[in-house]
């Protein structure tokens, strides 16, 4: 298991900004190169379909059954850690989740159970041919506390002070503005909400191009200026990290 120390906000801005290994917002390749692409998907990147080729983060995902079998593949379950991932999420029954970047829906099964009988969770894309592969295999497999939309690449569009907790996962290098787009979620959150994102770290044998790729000091810095409290959890992911931005208490 790899250790992770908590950052304080000032703390995180000082090491992460004085790092040559660091970007500080809002420099960020994506913004530069005008991404439109706010979110896809908890998957690898490792074996992109020979039509989608990663061009500076942008990707075409209207092909879902090529994208499903990346997405989908067995050994996801291993390097992924999905019941890991929603037990740092720290969500309780009856609460608003949000999985953005929802792609084939890999995170639904476990976030419905998460949210209860009485939660609600909102699966979030911007590309309209994965919100209809979510909608069917929600109705499919039962997932009946299940929501699915299709979102602006720039914005979720999530009002003010409406969801709980938000799971963002192989996702966060693809947003255009990330700091625009964490103060978006910092408005969704209430009070006592939290933000998780999971990234691939950098010598993951598996992900975006390394160029491409953020280290979690990045992350935090991100959360930090979007007015969110950030920390880097301890967790036991081989390929990843994991980051949480909370409210100020």
């Amino acid at each position: 298991m790899r250790m992770r120390t908590p950052l304080l906000p000032f703390l995180v801005l000082s090491v992460a900004c004085g790092s040559p290994a660091t970007q500080c917002p809002p420099q960020t390749a994506a913004a530069a190169a005008g991404d439109e692409h706010a979110s896809h998907d908890h998957g690898s990147h490792d074996h992109a379909p020979p039509d989608h080729a990663p061009t500076t983060m942008q990707h075409d995902f209207s092909d879902v059954a090529a994208f499903e079998r990346m997405f989908e593949a067995p050994d996801r379950v291993v390097w992924q850690r999905p019941v890991e991932v929603v037990r740092l999420l720290d969500a309780q029954p009856g609460q608003t989740l949000v999985d953005l970047g929802t792609g084939t829906g890999y995170f639904l099964p476990l976030l419905s159970i998460a949210a209860g009988a009485h939660g609600h969770v909102l699966a979030l894309d911007n590309e309209a041919a994965m919100i209809e592969h979510v909608r069917a295999r929600a109705e499919r497999e039962g997932l009946a506390n299940v929501e699915a939309q299709v979102v602006d690449g720039a914005d979720p569009g999530l009002p003010s002070q409406s969801v709980d907790r938000v799971l963002v996962v192989d996702t966060w290098h693809h947003l255009p503005d990330r700091v625009a787009y964490a103060t978006h979620l910092r408005d969704a959150l209430r009070p006592g909400g939290s933000v998780l994102v999971v990234d691939f770290t950098l010598d993951a044998t598996r992900g975006p191009p390394v160029a491409d790729r953020l280290p979690p000091e990045t992350v935090a810095v991100e959360l930090v200026s979007a007015g969110l409290v950030a920390e880097v959890l301890t967790e036991d992911l081989p390929e990843q990290y994991v980051v949480r931005g909370r409210l100020p208490d």
